[in-house]
């Protein structure tokens, strides 16, 4: 008994030790990812948006015009305003995301300061628009996808919505435009609308970042073969099946409908597949934002 005992701590132990290691290694992934995702962010404000005088949303956007208005370092008081938010809505943050987002905040400060004489200067303005939103929203992407936020409007649209009920991103892009429209005092207009593309195109790059680089699409068929084309995409496309119970209301007909995730790639193949086995099938194409797993039923 106290040898059996003692094999079954030491398993114990074993995996224990595995699964410190797993959370050691990915919380230094993630780490370095902030890292490199608070120096692409930094470089996009210093070396593009700032360089061709153009601003930003959220709380960089306020330490840009702060910046333009009074010359006081973007670092800086890009450092005070989050630590302050932070401060005030910790709460709305889950455990994880609040420890994250305290080394995040320090770490785009930092950024900010070291690349802040790296500017480019071109005479094309929208190539600072276009790339400034790029290395933002690749930046902001990458620390959003470990579980970080960077604070700012991030935690002010979530207390709009848990007193407001509004939803956070209509909250985001409200606070986003407020920063923008106040731009308008030590901006032209043009630059202000030049700043709204930037902030489009950072808020696109950072969606595809957030949702992986492979998308998917879920489809829907509901077809009289239906196992014919449950066999053919098992085989052809290599994709696993759900098959669900369906009744036509009209037709009061019990109905096998068939459900499958695919890649975005196989979506083509997929609909010509349909097509040659059952012209008449009714298919439906949804976009999906996030899959997790890789159950097969």
């Amino acid at each position: 008994m106290k040898v059996r005992r003692i094999l079954k701590n030491t398993q114990f132990e074993k995996i224990k030790l595995s699964l410190n290691s797993q959370f050691t290694v990915q919380t230094l992934i993630n780490v370095l990812t902030i890292i490199v995702g608070s120096f692409l962010f930094a470089i996009g404000v210093n070396s593009f948006m700032i360089a061709g005088n153009l601003g930003e949303g959220g709380f960089i956007g306020i330490s840009i015009i702060l910046f333009y208005a009074f010359g006081l370092p973007t670092a800086l008081t890009n450092l005070i305003l989050n630590f302050i938010i932070l401060i005030v809505g910790f709460k709305f943050l889950g455990k994880r995301a609040m420890y994250y987002t305290i080394f995040t905040i320090p770490m785009t400060s930092l950024a900010l300061w070291v690349t802040e004489t790296w500017q480019i200067q071109t005479d094309e303005i929208l190539i600072n628009t276009v790339f400034g939103g790029l290395f933002i929203g690749t930046g902001i992407g990458l620390i959003i996808r470990v579980g970080s936020t960077t604070a700012g409007t991030t935690i002010l649209a979530k207390m709009a919505n848990k007193f407001l009920d509004v939803n956070v991103s209509y909250a985001l892009l409200f606070f986003d435009l407020i920063v923008i429209t106040i731009g308008l005092s030590v901006m032209s207009l043009e630059q202000v609308l030049l700043t709204v593309i930037a902030l489009y195109i950072a808020t696109k790059v950072m969606d595809f970042i957030i949702e992986g680089m492979n998308p998917k699409k879920a489809v829907t068929i509901i077809s009289q073969e239906p196992d014919l084309l449950a066999n053919l995409i098992n085989t052809k496309i290599n994709r696993g099946v759900t098959m669900l119970d369906g009744r036509g209301y009209y037709s009061k007909e019990d109905k096998d409908v068939l459900f499958v995730v695919i890649n975005k790639s196989q979506l083509n193949r997929l609909k010509r597949l349909i097509k040659a086995n059952d012209d008449q099938a009714f298919v439906v194409v949804h976009d999906v934002n996030s899959v997790l797993g890789n159950y097969l039923i």
